[in-house]
């Protein structure tokens, strides 16, 4: 099978470890060229359409949260794009925060927070706000070290501990299963059926 090579563009760190870990578990057989970003959702939004006009050529595959429930991934493209989006451009909203893909894979997260599965609802699209979801979470963790990573320190105003991108990426790496995970994310499960059975079109090698 012929590699599909295909350019990433992400908010951050977390995202990308996420997507290079479904691209890992699909069947195609991808190749990441690159990944661009990692700057927040802002500069996606100021280069989506160069971006756009790039993947007629070679596939993107870009990845931004939705954040709020007034901000619904119709009216984000309707928003971002100028032009018709290429066939190439692979274009996803994760519902609410890329976070919640984190914990889709509930058994396993909640191992590794050691607490229990219940604490994660079965539709982890509902959630509100998951990235303090989940350091709300890991406060009512029994293990004190990640407690400390993902938590942040007490008089800081940093939203996150001081290890969080390090420790998760480390459980997505390791332990997370996309095939797992979808069952428990509508808007995971599009993006896994998307790359699953995406084909390019007129692409350059």
């Amino acid at each position: 099978m012929n590699s599909i090579y295909i350019t990433l563009a992400v908010e951050d760190l977390l995202s990308e470890v996420v997507l290079r870990k479904i691209i890992e578990q699909v069947d195609t057989n991808f190749c990441v060229n690159v990944c661009l970003g990692r700057k927040g959702n802002g500069y996606l939004k100021k280069n989506i359409n160069a971006f756009n006009y790039a993947a007629q050529k070679i596939p993107y595959l870009v990845l931004t949260d939705q954040d709020s429930v007034c901000n619904c991934p119709p009216r984000i493209i309707d928003s971002w794009f100028k032009t018709k989006v290429s066939p190439n451009m692979i274009f996803r909203v994760a519902v609410m925060e890329v976070e919640a893909w984190v914990l889709a894979h509930r058994e396993e997260f909640s191992n590794f927070l050691g607490i229990p599965t219940i604490r994660i609802p079965n539709d982890v699209d509902t959630i509100e706000n998951p990235k303090e979801f989940l350091v709300n979470l890991a406060r009512k963790s029994r293990i004190r070290r990640l407690r400390d990573d993902l938590v942040p320190r007490d008089g800081s105003t940093a939203s996150i501990g001081p290890d969080y991108n390090n420790r998760l990426s480390g459980f997505i790496n390791d332990i997370w299963d996309v095939k797992v995970a979808i069952n428990h994310s509508d808007s995971l499960n599009r993006v896994f059926l998307k790359l699953q059975n995406f084909e390019p079109v007129n692409q350059i090698v």
